[in-house]
């Protein structure tokens, strides 16, 4: 068989009948004297005359080759021999992968998939060997046997009579299908039943065997998707914190396994075979899991390398900060110094036009003042010493028309809102429920109040909307603030989701 495979072909039906013909009527009289065993490929052996036999030594220990194991039946993967009903399944498993070349598990494809010249009956004896419930499998492998030698008569020697129906069922139990390994046919349009070939199936088949291109590794997982998607039947469970989810169809697993909720180190369990164990270890799964994984290591890195970027543009804005601030205090020291040699007895600093002052808000944030501006948006009077702004504009611009007297040693105007005040007005997120804002986007908010109004505010959403920006400072401007004479600002930030 592995020559074979070597060579990119595999057995004729008819020899692989002569194969198994003969080994299920010899595994069913050591059935018969009370013999259990390990049924696979490396149990068969050949004698001098190049007949076909089962090991009585091989057939007692359990294997250890992949390509053997998948043939045993589910009830004998705990490291028991098996009864004539595990036999049913390991000759369903062998003559799978003597006409084939694939073998039996998840993934697998139906015979005339792989080779269409193959009989449907095929497919039919199939099925019933190897159902993975063994309490809805045949174990008369004499009938077995007989059913395999008429799909190709001169390819064995008769086998003794048996009864055919006995693959259906006889008094104690009924063969179910619907727990084979192999995938259910698909259903064909034009009225056709299913199973049923017609022209226009035999035209689709021919097309989906045509050997495909050498193609990378995506067309290779597509073709593996495709093949473990023919199978819809719920048959996968996945062990995770303990927990046991599902069962999934081959597509829901993978689905499950794009969206990161499963990943390669937990564990899978296939309902029919009984095999359990990690998704890695999996050779139908491993690979988009390895990709699942692969999309998660760039996505993380790709949010490392902005949080460096922050944190750079952070420590950036801090020294300019900082900067600035030391450049303020010189100003100042500057400035008393010359008004005490002057002698002026005057400790009231009116602020001028264009002289460079700081605007000082509860958060530290310092504004640079700009040129006093009027009308729209500007300053349209002043109360104890305290611009008034009209509002309308954004938070930037209100910054910049502010202008307010500065006492120094004089009597101390109102204090100033605290952040949690304006916090409990803005960081409910209510006001703007009706914008739409997508729970992937964030959203900026800043807001310079005055007299318990918004006279300036600036919206920034990542990603930009100009819509969104422009309905949530809508909002902010129609909120109502904790009073005071003073302008204070705000910041606001809802991150997404």
């Amino acid at each position: 068989m592995e020559e074979l495979r070597a060579k990119a072909t595999h057995y004729t039906l008819k020899q692989a009948v002569g194969i198994v013909v003969p080994l299920c009527v010899e595994v069913a009289e050591r059935h018969a004297a009370g013999e259990t065993l390990f049924l696979h490929p490396s149990t068969v052996v050949t004698d001098e005359l190049g007949h076909y036999h089962v090991s009585p030594d091989l057939s007692q220990k359990a294997p250890t080759l992949p390509r053997d194991k998948v043939c045993l039946a589910p009830e004998e993967r705990g490291g028991r021999p098996g009864n004539a009903r595990a036999s049913v399944y390991a000759i369903g498993a062998i003559l799978y992968e003597l006409v084939t070349g694939e073998t039996v598990g998840p993934g697998m494809r139906r015979p005339t998939e792989v080779v269409p010249t193959l009989p449907v009956d095929l497919e039919a004896v199939l099925s019933k060997a190897l159902v993975a419930d063994p309490e809805h499998r045949p174990d008369d492998l004499k009938a077995l046997a007989q059913a395999m030698h008429h799909m190709a008569p001169s390819g064995s020697i008769p086998p003794p009579e048996a009864d055919e129906s006995h693959l259906d069922h006889n008094e104690k139990f009924e063969v179910d299908v619907s727990m084979s390994m192999m995938p259910p046919a698909p259903a064909v349009p034009g009225g056709f039943g299913q199973g049923a070939a017609s022209p226009y199936d035999m035209i689709v088949q021919e097309k989906a065997i045509a050997p495909p291109p050498q193609s990378d590794s995506t067309s290779e997982l597509s073709l593996l998707k495709a093949r473990l998607e023919s199978d819809p039947r719920p048959r996968y469970v996945v062990i995770k914190e303990g927990m046991d989810h599902g069962p999934f169809s081959a597509l829901e697993l993978l689905q499950q396994i794009a969206t990161h909720n499963f990943v390669d180190g937990d564990v899978l369990r296939d309902t029919f075979s009984q095999d359990e164990r990690p998704i890695k270890d999996w050779d139908e799964f491993a690979p988009f899991a390895e990709h699942a994984r692969l999309h998660r290591d760039i996505k993380a890195e790709k949010e490392a390398i902005e949080r460096v970027v922050v944190e750079e543009r952070k420590n950036t804005t801090s020294k300019a900060l900082i900067g600035v601030g030391v450049v303020g205090a010189l100003l100042v020291i500057a400035v008393v110094w010359f008004r005490t040699q002057r002698g002026s007895k005057s400790d009231r600093m009116p602020v001028q036009g264009e002289t460079a002052t700081n605007i000082e808000t509860d958060a530290g944030l310092k504004v640079p003042k700009k040129k006093r501006h009027r009308g729209h948006g500007g300053v349209i009077g002043s109360q104890g010493g305290i611009p008034i702004l009209a509002g309308g504009t954004s938070c930037e611009a209100a910054l910049a028309a502010y202008n307010e007297e500065m006492n120094i040693g004089g009597k101390k105007g109102p204090a100033d809102i605290t952040a949690g005040q304006y916090g409990a007005v803005l960081n409910r997120g209510s006001y703007f429920s009706h914008c739409g804002v997508p729970s992937t986007m964030s959203v900026s908010i800043c807001a310079a109040v005055q007299n318990g109004h918004a006279v300036g505010v600036s919206v920034y959403t990542k990603p930009r909307d100009r819509r969104v920006s422009g309905c949530v400072a809508s909002s902010v401007r129609g909120l109502h603030f904790p009073s005071n004479p003073k302008l204070d600002v705000t910041r606001t930030t809802f991150a997404a989701q």
